[in-house]
């Protein structure tokens, strides 16, 4: 990523987003991994992390993170709102002008986003998917599925929906009109607007502490009632150009 005196960098250039549900084992780990990585760019950044209705220590960790790390911001829902939610929160509440999605519970690596935004600006989107999934058979294989279908319903032919690592220009994505268990179909409906995608391989880490928070019902399931809704929206989204304009 270029130094700040070459690109021009407004004030605050890059954002990143961490959902966090009951995260107390992760959290603390993953923003100190994250610091450095940040750290390195040379640009101004600021990390939001949403809590999403923990009920564990999540926060009073936070709290304490943010003694030290000033760039830090916390935002906390009044409940358990769902992933979709928390991203929408963070994007929201991004003054980037970049924005980097990615989960509290370390299989992301921090060091794959220098990648991830050197290549923003040529494209809209960059999408990570994970080369090698360090997960259990089930997971590999309901995930394949679920993405399997989701392709061959919307036309898409992104190779891992379910990676939460990428990074995308801030304007595109705060014009982004979310519902819940969209989030699984953010490139499809950032396809929608014209944006231009493209997919990095990342790195995926074994699970270190706690559970998967989304299993083959809600990630099979559920995202198949979800995608007739992204069907039905792709056949409907509204594209037009003004050809010329008289006054």
């Amino acid at each position: 990523m270029d130094r700040p005196e070459q690109r021009g960098f407004r004030e605050l250039e890059v954002s990143v987003v961490i959902p966090a549900y009951n995260e107390e084992e992760s959290i603390g780990a993953c923003l100190e991994e994250l610091k450095p990585v940040m750290d390195s760019l040379g640009a101004a950044y600021e990390i939001i992390v949403v809590d999403d209705g923990s009920t564990d220590r999540t926060v009073e960790i936070l709290r304490q993170q943010k003694q030290s790390l000033r760039q830090l911001v916390v935002l906390r829902f009044d409940g358990n709102h769902g992933q979709t939610a928390a991203f929408d929160a963070g994007i929201k509440a991004a003054r980037g002008e970049v924005i980097v999605t990615m989960d509290a519970d370390m299989q992301n690596d921090p060091a794959d986003i220098p990648r991830l935004l050197k290549l923003v600006g040529e494209w809209d989107v960059v999408c990570g998917y994970r080369r090698k999934r360090r997960d259990s058979l089930v997971r590999r294989v309901s995930s394949r599925i679920a993405n399997w279908v989701r392709n061959r319903m919307t036309g898409e032919s992104i190779r891992d929906v379910g990676c939460s690592l990428r990074a995308f220009k801030s304007e595109h994505a705060k014009q982004l009109k979310l519902f819940t268990g969209m989030h699984r179909f953010l490139p499809t409906l950032f396809r929608f607007q014209g944006c231009s995608i493209t997919e990095i391989p990342v790195n995926h880490r074994p699970r270190r502490w706690g559970k998967a928070k989304y299993g083959i019902r809600n990630r099979l399931f559920r995202g198949l009632r979800d995608l007739m809704a992204v069907r039905w929206m792709k056949t409907r989204w509204l594209k037009y150009r003004i050809k010329e304009r008289l006054e």
